[in-house]
Formats: C-alpha cells, sequence, structure tokens
C-alpha cells in the first residue's frame, strides 16, 4: 500500500476528522499508518516528539494512529499573525514572517520539504493518509500549490473529494469542483464521498447517483453526521464552543444548570486552545466562548485569557471590545483570571517589543493586574514539559510554545516549577494566575483540583480515554458507512 489524500469541496468540510477515523480504522485492521498534511493554517499547533510544531489536528490524527506527533506529519504550517501575514513553520522550525505576496514567491521552494517528509512517512508505515486544505476548485491558487492538487500529482497520490451535505449544495459542490478542474488534476480524482448527512439516507439516493454520472467518479459512501464530533478537539476557533450546545450536553446526559460559570475570551489571533477542551467536557463546567462586541457576563467565577499568535495586537483587541473595563469590574467582584501563555503577558504591567518582532518596536502597557514585565525575544521556546504545580505539588504534563521572558515581584509566587525553574506568577490575593503551560487541564488530577478549588463538580473520566474511546467510534460510524476495503484498494 501506499497513500490516499482526502480533499474538500471547501474548508471544514470534516475533512480532519475523516482522516482521524480512517487512521484509527486502518490501524484496528493491523496496519501501521501515519497522517499528512503538506500545509496547514492554524494558530493550534502541537508540540512534537522531535522538538517542533505542527497543527494541533495532525496531533489528533496521529493519536488515532498511536503515533507520536512528528514534524513530517505537517511540514508547513502557516500561523496567521495578522489579517495580511502569517508566521512560516516549515519541518517544525519557524523559517519568517510573510505578507501573502511573499509567501506566493516563497511556495516555489516548499515543494521539495513537503516530498521529503512525505516519503520518509511513506517509507516507515504500511499507509500514508493525507489530508488537503480549503478546496482544489480554488483554481485561483493552483500555480505553485503544495496543499491539494499540485501535490497530489507531485506524489501521485490517488485523491478522494468530500464534500459537505449538512451546508447544502452537495451537488453543486462536487459537480462545480469537476466542472472547473483541469484534466490532469481531474484524472488523479479516484472518487467522491458525501460527509455529514442527517436523516434518512436513502432519501439521497437519486442525488448521490447524480453525482456519479455528471463526474464519472465513483462514490464510496454517504457518511451520517457523527453525534460525538464535539468530543475531539477542534481545530478551528469557529468550532470551540460545539461541545457546550443545548443538544450536545442533553446527548451526553449533561445537566443544564451548571456549577462554574468560566468565561473564555476569544482573542482575533487566539492560539492553542485546546487548552479548553477538557474543560468543555466537565459536567459541572458551563464554558462561554465570548465573541467580539459581547460583554463579560456579570456571573463568572473564572475569565481566562487563552494564548495569542499576536500578543501586544490581541491586547488592543481586548481593548477595543471593552474587556479591559469588564475585568477590573470582574476582579472587583472578586472573580478569578487565568492567563496561559500570551494571557499571562496580556496581564502583566509591559509587553516590551525591542526588535519589533510583533509590530513596531516600544513598549505597551498591560492589563496590570499581574506585577510582572516581558519582553518579546527572538527565540521561541517550543518544548514538551512535566511541571510541579506549587499550591499541590501535583505533577503536571503539559507543553510550552511561546516567544517572550516574563519577569517581575509576582513571579516571586509561581504557579509551577519546571526542570528547576519557576513558571508564572500569581497575585498577591490569589485571584489572578499567569502560565506559560499549556495542556495543564488535560492532566485528570490536576484538573479535578483546580475544579474543586473553583467549587466545580467534576468527571471521574480520563480526558484522554474519552477522546480515544470517541475516535473507535469515529472508525466504527466509518466503517459501517462507507466503502473502507474500496478506498484502502484504491491506495494500493
Amino acid at each position: 500500500m501506499s497513500a490516499l489524500m482526502f480533499q474538500g469541496t471547501g474548508s471544514n468540510v470534516g475533512k480532519s476528522l475523516l482522516v482521524a477515523g480512517l487512521c484509527r480504522a486502518v490501524k484496528r485492521r493491523g496496519l501501521s499508518v501515519a497522517p499528512f498534511k503538506p500545509q496547514n493554517m492554524s494558530n493550534n499547533a502541537a508540540v512534537t516528539s522531535d522538538g517542533g510544531e505542527i497543527g494541533r489536528a495532525q496531533a489528533l490524527q496521529a493519536q488515532a494512529c498511536q503515533l507520536l506527533p512528528h514534524t513530517d506529519m505537517n511540514p508547513i504550517l502557516l500561523k496567521p499573525e495578522t489579517e495580511t501575514g502569517a508566521q512560516v513553520i516549515i519541518q517544525g522550525k519557524r523559517h519568517s514572517s510573510l505578507k501573502a505576496r511573499d509567501y506566493a514567491k516563497l511556495k516555489p521552494q516548499l515543494m521539495a520539504p513537503v516530498l521529503e517528509s512525505f516519503h520518509r512517512l511513506k517509507a516507515g508505515y504500511d499507509l500514508v493518509i493525507v489530508e488537503g486544505a480549503g478546496s482544489p476548485a480554488e483554481i485561483n491558487l493552483r500555480a505553485n500549490d503544495i496543499a491539494n492538487m499540485g501535490f497530489a500529482l507531485a506524489g501521485n497520490v490517488p485523491v478522494i473529494i468530500t464534500g459537505d451535505i449538512d451546508r447544502g449544495g452537495i451537488i453543486a459542490q462536487l459537480v462545480g469542483t469537476h466542472a472547473v478542474l483541469s484534466d490532469a488534476d481531474r484524472a488523479q480524482i479516484a472518487g467522491f464521498i458525501v460527509n455529514k448527512f442527517r436523516g434518512d439516507v436513502s432519501l439521497f439516493d437519486d442525488g448521490y447517483q447524480m453525482i456519479a454520472e455528471r463526474t464519472g467518479w465513483p462514490g464510496f459512501g454517504v457518511l451520517p453526521y457523527f453525534s460525538d464530533a464535539w468530543r475531539l478537539p477542534a481545530e478551528d476557533a469557529q468550532d470551540i464552543g460545539r461541545s457546550q450546545s443545548t443538544d450536545n450536553m442533553q446527548e451526553a446526559g449533561v445537566a443544564s444548570s451548571k456549577k462554574v460559570k468560566i468565561v473564555c475570551l476569544c482573542l482575533s489571533r487566539m492560539a492553542n486552545f485546546d487548552d479548553l477542551d477538557p474543560l468543555a467536557q466537565e459536567n459541572g463546567v458551563a464554558l462561554t466562548m465570548l465573541q467580539a462586541g459581547q460583554p463579560l457576563p456579570g456571573d463568572a467565577d473564572l475569565v481566562l485569557i487563552p494564548g495569542s499568535k499576536s500578543t501586544i495586537g490581541d491586547l488592543a483587541f481586548l481593548r477595543e471590545q471593552g474587556w479591559d473595563v469588564d475585568l477590573t469590574a470582574h476582579h472587583r467582584r472578586g472573580g478569578k483570571i487565568l492567563g496561559i501563555c500570551g494571557g499571562y503577558q496580556m496581564l502583566g504591567k509591559t509587553i516590551a517589543d525591542p526588535d519589533g518582532i510583533e509590530g513596531p518596536a516600544g513598549i505597551t502597557d498591560g492589563l496590570g493586574f499581574l506585577d510582572v514585565h516581558t519582553s518579546m525575544t527572538g527565540n521561541k521556546t517550543l518544548t514538551d514539559v512535566t511541571a510541579i504545580h506549587n499550591s499541590t505539588a501535583l505533577q503536571v504534563s503539559g507543553y510550552e510554545i511561546h516567544i517572550g521572558q516574563t519577569t517581575g515581584p509576582d513571579c516571586a509566587r509561581p504557579f509551577a516549577q519546571i526542570d528547576g525553574r519557576s513558571d508564572g506568577a500569581i497575585s498577591a490575593d490569589g485571584s489572578v494566575i499567569g502560565s506559560y503551560l499549556h495542556g495543564m487541564f488535560r492532566d485528570d488530577a490536576f484538573r479535578a483540583s483546580f475544579l474543586d478549588e473553583l467549587g466545580a463538580a467534576h468527571n471521574q473520566s480520563s480526558y484522554d480515554m474519552v477522546v480515544d474511546t470517541a475516535l473507535d467510534a469515529l472508525s466504527e460510524h466509518i466503517e459501517a458507512h462507507l466503502d473502507v476495503d474500496g478506498l484502502l484498494d484504491i491506495a494500493r
């Protein structure tokens, strides 16, 4: 066997979960399998076993394969910093920060590292399952493409096109994609899948046949909507709040009245928000993802300021929403505040950027809830860590992924110890906490202790076990509704 690629008729059509589920299905069949995505754009990154970073979706797919994440699984990662620019990560390491036009000039050089990573994976596993990005129908981006058909042809990988019937227009999605592709690209496509169907699948028999007739592509099945998708980590910020929907909570047997209200500020460049996934599934927590223009609820128990790909820019965004005023009122009422990574930096008195890493060089006033000062530096901390939480002595596994160093009087009350050094800071009254430690809430014992202190009930189950069980269920769902044998034959 070799490789099989799944592209979509658009973004967010379910490619990432489809690949994750297929990875687990193939693994359960006794084959070795690895995920691959040539190019991803996301600020939700994962630290890898070889000391780099990849998109969080590829880390989930690696878990589905029962592998540790590796930079070869996502050799090009774009992390948006502004509306027109992004940090470029090549094989796990920061290359540069570029505007979109400058990145287009760089792209011809990127196929080489993409293929290098791909061929290493191919040599090491029975099957590589590849995920595209966006849609190959964006033919204006076809020149020097490394994410979709450009990669598929260069790597000689057969492609399955996936459409999302839940958003409507599925026939136009698939037939339209067929119509706009070049002959060479069209010939690389080996079939299609209809994803996210709700209701009686037989009602779509005629539509399914029409797609096959108009495209000449064989269909590999109609995949019903997977109701437990909310239990799996989200890659896109727009999907974060899905686990808090009323329908999902009722399906999971979660009471509608919650004990502790945690509010997360949805920053414009929010990063590594997988910190929130374990909290979102806790029965004793009501997690609110506060969107731009919404005031901070007066009954919040804890406000969480997440990581950011652009700390100074998102601090300005936070102030534009009036959240700085809301936070002051929340703090005055005795509410707690937790800042993680960029959120921690914002909580301090100043953020210095002498080299202009995030924009014009200078010093920006922070929110002032912690007596600390941050200086941005060009060196990036990127590592898995094991911390000792100071107040409970609990061992906590997590990761650090940030630029900047933070010091000041409140650092004398650190959040944790990591390899003999102090991490984070706590205000004198204990109500404001800052830390660089991502992933802390994945640790079941720490999460239980943290929620106990807030007065929240908490689940007894392991979060990692919940995710793993959901991956098994997803693989069974795919085996039941798609022609997996046929897909594996295509990969051969």
